[in-house]
């Protein structure tokens, strides 16, 4: 029933974003070297709240960079809204109305305090002098209960805090479509939940690559990777329930 490609999800996977909008992915190849990640990869992403999930290597990562245009296709076209992505998006440059959630929030953080980094997020959408996104940003922490994180370094934060640091950040970035890559998985029980809750409440387009299916299983749409195809496509229930099914199979066999 969730074997194959697209044609394959279930209806009623249902949250569909409304028409020319979300991504549609015609053709994609994909090579690193000797490796050949995506071969003629079809997709439309179109339901508001999206996950990948699958095995290390399957192509979850990938995907997410392709869409955010920091990774170019050798071939195929990659569409949003119903225009193929322009000039530096379908050439490696960044889409400008696309966030991605690194998975090391190291690679994502330029600043070396939370005010100057979420102060840069802030002016990217509201284009604001420094002492109003300075305001901003301490109106947004205290909203948030975090008001001490105000004047911090980044460097005094655990891991799991400059985690939750990107998010904000993206947050303040207002991007229309929302990329994370692993986001829960710096995360203590505690922040999981916030964050899921967050996921919830947003109104952009949210696709998130995660190996935690905890907070995933609601979704109305969720893709199984598996060497750079769809090996499942279908409601969060049932995907992650077949995905686990299998991955207890593989971990019984003997080797």
């Amino acid at each position: 029933m969730y074997c194959g490609g697209p044609a394959a999800r279930t209806a009623g996977a249902g949250a569909e974003l409304h028409a020319g909008t979300g991504w549609d992915l015609q053709g994609i190849h994909l090579r690193r070297g000797q490796n050949q990640v995506f071969a003629a990869l079809d997709l439309g992403l179109h339901e508001a709240r999206i996950a990948l999930i699958g095995h290390n290597g399957a192509g979850k990562s990938s995907l997410l960079r392709l869409l955010s245009g920091l990774e170019t296709p050798q071939g195929g076209t990659i569409s949003w809204r119903g225009q193929a992505l322009p000039g530096g998006a379908q050439q490696g440059g960044p889409n400008r109305h696309v966030g991605l959630m690194f998975q090391n929030p190291d690679d994502q953080i330029i600043f070396p305090t939370v005010q100057e980094e979420l102060a840069l997020s802030w002016q990217s959408a509201h284009a604001g002098d420094r002492k109003s996104a300075r305001a901003a940003v301490a109106r947004f922490l205290a909203a948030r209960g975090l008001a001490d994180w105000q004047t911090r370094a980044v460097g005094s934060l655990s891991q799991g805090q400059r985690q939750w640091l990107c998010w904000l950040a993206m947050l303040l970035a207002e991007p229309q479509v929302l990329l994370l890559d692993e986001p829960y998985a710096s995360l203590d029980l505690p922040g999981q939940m916030r964050l899921a809750a967050d996921v919830q409440r947003c109104s952009q387009q949210v696709i998130v690559s995660t190996h935690v299916l905890e907070h995933v299983r609601p979704f109305p749409r969720v893709l199984w990777l598996e060497q750079g195809r769809i090996r499942a496509d279908g409601p969060g229930e049932a995907v992650c329930a077949a995905y686990e099914a299998a991955a207890r199979a593989q971990f019984a066999q003997p080797g």
